[in-house]
């Protein structure tokens, strides 16, 4: 039973990379359909990271009260009709309304599973967690591309997207009486192990405030440069989705199709390397991992920007996706290690609200710069992203010392 809940986790995750890709790479083609401006794009990100932000604050008490496998279920069914509202939407109007659902089901379900699988599972789940929104991430502009090119439409590529999303709606519908059973066995195991003394490490309690968590979160050594490494890894992560595509076909003449399917490479090096991160982990600290992972972007970075090849921009691109790949999940597992797992449960609110904050403020300030100036200064731009998120996680690294070097 336990593997087909993994199953189901993963396949939840799914759902929620499915989305986050296609606006992207579809933007080129619908923003003059819809007689929009090449800009707008940032607003409509906003509006959908801004639904995260809310949902996910409140997903703590939405779980105490309904359970993660309800507000999970609910959560795909509101991004399924969202998308499914997208490939009708006849004008930008109806693309703002329908981020509102969108934004609101993706932050949910991200907040909920990520915080079940931090607080019941290992470091290597995590990461297998987040491969998995890259395969739904991957598959999104996969999706778009062969609609473009077979259909000469960007509706039907979020027609397919949606009927998938439903799909999962069923699937989850179907199992959910599976959390329930999971949830009991997981209480029992918990209260038999606490009753001898000891809880097993594979099945942790829940966490939960205790006399001893801090108060004001803000005062805890490390939180605030660690709450600043999320803000800048979403915002580049989703810059790079969000324009790299426009990037791709203002500067480099190539094919919106192509630069769709490109951008699909980048989120299927996010995948492949959280799917081999996951077996690394069992070797290598987090820590190190999340370095490691850093300089690979940087050097990506580099590479984007120098005047190569456009082909060079498409090595550049996926050196980006592989080194964020276990940046995000290693940040979001060390949290009970670094900050102490008494704080674990609240921080864990407040990181996700800081990356959400990243999505949501960063790609509009770039559109903003593309509508004033030019899409040529997003290398530039994703490059100074890249520092400031090293630099941000170097100095947590600097501040907790000794007390991370063996955590992973």
């Amino acid at each position: 039973m336990a593997t087909w809940f993994l199953v189901i986790i993963y396949l939840a995750f799914i759902s929620l990379g499915l989305p986050d890709s296609l606006l992207g790479s579809a933007w080129p083609v619908i923003w003059p359909d819809i007689g929009s401006s090449v800009g707008s794009a940032g607003i409509i990100s906003m509006i959908i990271a801004g639904g995260t932000i809310v949902s996910s604050l409140a997903s703590g008490s939405m779980i105490q009260r309904f359970g993660t496998g309800t507000i999970t279920l609910v959560s795909c069914f509101l991004t399924a009709g969202a998308l499914l509202g997208f490939s009708m939407a006849p004008s930008m109007a109806w693309f703002v309304v329908m981020a509102i659902p969108l934004g609101l089901g993706a932050g949910a379900v991200d907040a909920a599973l990520n915080h079940y699988v931090a607080d019941n599972y290992k470091a290597h789940h995590m990461n297998w967690l987040h491969c998995f929104w890259g395969v739904g991430a991957t598959m999104g502009p996969i999706i778009m591309s062969a609609s473009i090119a077979d259909h000469n439409s960007w509706r039907s590529g979020y027609t397919t997207v949606a009927v998938i999303q439903f799909a999962l709606v069923v699937i989850l519908l179907v199992t959910l009486p599976l959390w329930k059973r999971v949830a009991a066995k997981r209480v029992h195991v918990g209260q038999n192990d606490e009753s001898h003394g000891r809880l097993d490490q594979d099945t942790p309690a829940p966490s939960r405030l205790t006399p001893t968590a801090k108060a004001n979160l803000f005062g805890i050594r490390g939180v605030k440069p660690s709450l600043l490494a999320f803000l800048f890894y979403c915002g580049v992560e989703t810059t790079v989705g969000l324009w790299g595509a426009s990037y791709l076909v203002g500067t480099g003449n190539i094919t919106a199709e192509k630069a769709a399917l490109w951008i699909s490479l980048y989120y299927g090096g996010i995948t492949i390397g959280r799917l081999v991160t996951g077996f690394i982990t069992l070797k290598v600290s987090n820590r190190w991992l999340i370095r490691y992972g850093q300089l690979v972007t940087i050097v990506g970075g580099i590479i984007l920007l120098l005047p190569l090849p456009i082909s060079s921009s498409l090595v550049g691109i996926i050196l980006i996706g592989l080194g964020l790949a276990p940046i995000y999940p290693g940040l979001l597992h060390e949290t009970p290690a670094r900050f102490g797992r008494e704080n674990s449960a609240r921080l864990m609110g407040f990181q996700m609200a800081f990356a959400y904050t990243g999505t949501t403020t960063i790609p509009p300030l770039f559109g903003l710069v593309t509508t004033q100036f030019s899409i040529g200064f997003f290398p530039y731009i994703v490059l100074a992203l890249l520092v400031l998120m090293f630099l941000s996680a170097e100095i947590v690294n600097r501040i907790l010392g000794k007390q991370v070097l063996g955590t992973g």
